[in-house]
């Protein structure tokens, strides 16, 4: 049973202050980093025409960076929150069950087989990858009766995510692609363009929103499929909308920063401690926590060895791993 006090304080005060920190770290993230800038050159940036060395690099490096960074981290929550809700499984999330390894093994072969692919087709490769890479792992959790429980899940989305970065980093050394691979697989937002953005944004958000949708029915399918099925759900529709939605999130993101995990197990746990259980509640607050993480990540990344950058997939690993080895250790309940 929860101990959360669901009256304690409103959901919207909550949503409000997490969308002020939000916003606090969007600023900080576009004014920190290896060239000085100022919260007025930020502001000239969105709000002007004006021109200079630093607004330029603010419009045109920075920027696209941040909401790219804003989106991913939006993505990722969102499909770890809504993965552990289908499986109710509190170590679910897309990085560690398959989807981000598939997708970044396809992503590998179209490098290799494809040199000159777009945007598109890249994107395209990471939904097919994340599906493959999630069908493996749920298909080898069902070999036996009683396969979806967590530890089997884990323990095969590991073995699956072991086997498919292999074929990745194979297939750059075959191809000699492995510089081009490596660039996705650190999971950096070096080089994000509005180009990419606009291609990659839209699926993006269409994901999150399906996911809103469906949020009450997700709820109800998080405490008990009976329950669900006895108030006239269609379950088997219902989860399989929310898995494709699943495979939009983690393969568009894939697809924009490469090689994330940890990010989609974290924020939702963290949510689940500030909002309850209910997925209305949940979804909302981890797209907007998520990005924020996102962009704290990326600010951490760029700083701390100044002007040389951090791998953002290596700085979320040192948050998240810890964090992962906790909720072994409490069972998925530490922030329920």
């Amino acid at each position: 049973m929860t101990k959360y006090n669901q009256h304690s304080i409103p959901f919207v005060v909550k949503l409000i202050a997490a969308f002020v920190f939000f916003v606090a770290m969007f600023v900080v993230a576009c004014v920190f980093g290896a060239a000085d800038t100022t919260v007025k050159d930020v502001w000239l940036a969105l709000t002007s025409e004006a021109s200079s060395k630093n607004i330029t690099l603010i419009r045109e490096i920075r920027l696209p960076r941040e909401v790219a960074g804003i989106f991913v981290g939006a993505a990722l929550s969102v499909s770890g929150a809504i993965m552990q809700g289908i499986t109710r499984n509190p170590l679910a999330d897309p990085g560690l069950l398959g989807l981000t390894a598939g997708a970044n093994a396809l992503l590998a072969i179209v490098l290799a087989f494809i040199p000159s692919a777009n945007d598109f087709s890249i994107m395209l490769a990471c939904f097919i990858g994340a599906a493959l890479g999630a069908i493996m792992v749920f298909g080898i959790g069902a070999m036996k009766k009683g396969g979806f429980s967590p530890l089997r899940i884990v323990l095969a989305g590991s073995a699956i995510s072991a086997f498919l970065y292999a074929i990745a980093e194979g297939v750059g050394l075959y191809f000699k692609i492995s510089k081009d691979v490596s660039m996705w697989t650190a999971g950096g937002l070096i080089g994000t363009s509005w180009d990419q953005l606009k291609m990659i944004v839209p699926f993006i958000s269409l994901g999150i929103l399906i996911s809103f949708f469906l949020s009450k029915q997700l709820t109800v399918l998080s405490l008990n499929e009976e329950v669900a099925i006895g108030l006239g759900q269609k379950t088997t529709w219902i989860k399989s909308i929310l898995f494709i939605v699943i495979i939009l999130l983690a393969g568009a993101s894939v697809a924009l920063v490469g090689k994330m995990t940890f990010i989609g197990l974290m924020v939702p746990h963290i949510v689940r401690a500030i909002v309850g259980t209910d997925y209305r509640f949940i979804l909302p607050m981890s797209a907007v926590v998520g990005g924020a993480f996102m962009l704290l990540a990326d600010t951490l990344g760029r700083t701390i060895n100044a002007p040389y950058e951090t791998p953002v997939a290596a700085i979320v690993a040192v948050m998240g791993l810890p964090f992962f080895l906790f909720i072994v250790h409490k069972g998925g309940r530490a922030f329920s």
